[in-house]
């Protein structure tokens, strides 16, 4: 079977809840995941807006949050879930609001989509140092065994 990503918060395609926004709290949304390969030694997450900043003319890849070194026992992340209570040994990188952590959808026009991609490892990376998704992606290159992904939609109202 193939690893899949769900939320609680969301199906795949539908409307993340303003809660998960910059309209609402702001925290993230419940992930769950099944079926992670055999030989899977960590897990990385990135969740990305490739409809920056109008989805009629998108310009740019926007980085909502980027985590690593998830372990390969984890089964999922809880809503709202802070640094401290992120699985042991995972590892933050930076979105592109230059910090680190969950930055939940803000766009500025029209409906974006926001995808959730879960990609399991077969090694444990050593310490990015905060890394942005394009050095995670990098130091990712022929480790990834697995992938799913999930892709919400959100538009200010």
């Amino acid at each position: 079977m193939p690893m899949t990503i769900t939320s609680s918060s969301f199906s795949h395609q539908g409307v993340i809840p303003a809660r998960h926004t910059c309209q609402g709290h702001d925290t993230s949304p419940e992930l769950f995941w099944t079926d992670v390969p055999e030989g899977t030694k960590s897990l990385a997450l990135i969740m990305d807006d490739p409809d920056a900043p109008d989805p009629a003319a998108p310009k740019r890849t926007w980085v909502h949050w980027v985590l690593y070194n998830i372990p390969a026992t984890a089964s999922g992340l809880a809503e709202a879930i802070p640094a401290t209570e992120l699985p042991s040994g995972t590892r933050e990188g930076l979105n592109d609001w230059e910090r680190t952590g969950y930055g939940g959808p803000c766009p500025p026009i029209g409906n974006h989509r926001y995808f959730h991609k879960l990609y399991a490892l077969d090694t444990v990376l050593p310490d990015l140092n905060q890394p942005t998704k394009a050095k995670l992606e990098e130091a990712m290159q022929g480790h990834v065994i697995g992938y799913a992904e999930l892709i919400g939609l959100y538009k200010k109202h």
